[in-house]
């Protein structure tokens, strides 16, 4: 079992490193000892069963729990070698650096347009043609630009679920992230539009660090270089996703991955 006091090793760079990291919502201990080195340009996996702590860890990773009241939070969360909850930190710029997806799409009640434009908008870009740049570029990389171009003025909200989400993720990438946080993006879509997004985390893979949660084992052998499982708050292996799915070092992974529980 991987615990505080070992860390996994992986080869080339690292974005994300977290040191001894612990989270407790008021009394429950929800991460014990977690540290873990996600490296650059990849597509990392977060598995195990409901409540083990990844969607937890995945919010650690831009702050998005200090919205949560009583949570406390002990350890260290490195993203290019900062630690992000130092004092000082911008948790608005660490948001624009760190974007996320999440399992339910959240399109604004505004335009097409209007959505993707919302973050560089928000950041003081009020050049309409340089906004028309950015939100064309942005629906092109999450493959909906054909699908939207001539009406972009119409309301998100008449989109469909993969449409939606992939909104979403054009949304994220419109204020120039270096990472990717998604929340399990495709639980609530049908196959086709999975598949959709699963070939658009491909495509973004290297030109972003992506973390995705997934309940889905058959798609994190799928979209990801590296997964971690974790399981009651630890984490109980990492490794690349094809040794993590046919050779894992640990018995209760081996016993998740085969479906002997969770």
């Amino acid at each position: 079992m991987v615990d505080g006091a070992e860390r996994p090793a992986i080869a080339g760079p690292v974005k994300i490193a977290t040191t001894g990291l612990n989270l407790w919502y008021a009394h429950a201990q929800a991460l014990f000892d977690v540290s873990l080195d996600i490296p650059a340009g990849q597509v990392t996996a977060l598995i195990g069963p409901s409540g083990c702590g990844k969607s937890t860890f995945l919010r650690c990773l831009n702050r998005m729990n200090d919205v949560i009241e009583g949570v406390r939070i002990e350890g260290k969360v490195r993203i290019n070698d900062r630690d992000i909850y130092a004092p000082a930190t911008d948790v608005v710029a660490l948001r624009k650096k760190v974007g996320m997806v999440f399992q339910k799409s959240n399109p604004f009640p505004k335009s097409i347009f209007d959505n993707v434009a919302y973050g560089p908008r928000l950041h003081g870009l009020r050049d309409r043609g340089r906004l028309a740049e950015i939100v064309e570029h942005c629906l092109i990389r999450a493959g909906l630009w054909d699908e939207v171009k001539d009406r972009l003025d119409a309301s998100a909200i008449g989109l469909s679920g993969g449409q939606q989400q992939r909104l979403c993720i054009a949304r994220a990438l419109a204020v120039d992230p270096e990472i990717l946080l998604m929340d399990e993006p495709a639980s609530a879509l049908d196959p086709r539009a999975t598949a959709r997004i699963e070939d658009l985390i491909g495509e973004l893979r290297g030109e972003y660090t992506i973390v995705i949660v997934t309940h889905n084992m058959q798609q994190a052998g799928r979209v990801s270089d590296f997964t971690a499982f974790f399981y009651e708050g630890v984490m109980v292996e990492f490794g690349a996703t094809r040794q993590i799915f046919t050779k894992p070092r640990c018995e209760r992974t081996e016993n998740y991955i085969t479906g002997r529980f969770g």
